[in-house]
This record gives C-alpha cells, sequence and structure tokens, in this order.
C-alpha cells in the first residue's frame, strides 16, 4: 500500500536561518516554497523505524531524528568542517554501514548515513 515517504515537515523559529543552513551544510537546495524534492537514486532507501520513548539512541526529548543517506561520508565530514559545522557524534561503523551525527541551527539532531555495501 505504501509507495515511500510523500515529505518530511517541521515548524521552525526561523525559516530563513534553517533554510540557509541545510543549503550550505547538506546541500539541500530549498526553494522560495521552503522545501525541497529529493529524488531517490538507485541504492537510496528511507528507513522509517519506531523507538521507544526511554531509548537511548538519540536524545528522548527529540521527538524525531533526521537520517540523510549520503554517497561519501568522509567527503560529506570534509565539506562540513570547511564550513564550520562540527561532528556531534564521530564516524561509526556497524553491519549498516557508517555513520555520524551534526546539529541544525535550532539544535535538532541529524545523523548522515553512507550505506555499507552487502
Amino acid at each position: 500500500m505504501i509507495k515511500g515517504f510523500g515529505g518530511i515537515f517541521w515548524r521552525t523559529n526561523n525559516i530563513d536561518v534553517v533554510k540557509k543552513w541545510y543549503n550550505e551544510a547538506l546541500k539541500l537546495d530549498i526553494g522560495d516554497w521552503n522545501g525541497t524534492i529529493i529524488k531517490p537514486q538507485s541504492g537510496n532507501e528511507t528507513i522509517f523505524s519506531l523507538f521507544a520513548e526511554d531509548d537511548q539512541y538519540f536524545p528522548t526529548e527529540q521527538q524525531v531524528m533526521l537520517n540523510f543517506q549520503v554517497f561519501n561520508l568522509d567527503e560529506t565530514i570534509k565539506h562540513l568542517e570547511q564550513i564550520g559545522v562540527s561532528l556531534e557524534k564521530n564516524k561509526e561503523t556497524s553491519e549498516f554501514g557508517e555513520f555520524i551525527w551534526i546539529k541544525d541551527p535550532e539544535g535538532r539532531l541529524i545523523e548522515l548515513w553512507e550505506k555499507s555495501e552487502l
């Protein structure tokens, strides 16, 4: 029944600042309508996962965490360092791939993921 996610929407206190940060940090070209369309490519997938209220994977006061799949995590880290975005969690490797965390201007943790080739 489900074809895929139609979008991710949230409120922000400062659209212009957050929009600029996502454009610079993650290269998301957010338009005048305050959104962008990300078209999946082969090998790209969206994970929908539920966490218990007390799960410590990400802060319990944050109800939702965005996860963006990237082509090359090392290149992404270099880009983030060049523009002054610090890592909130250093690169970790698991059977699913490599992960880092960063924060947007309003303090939301964002996970960046390079999928491992199985």
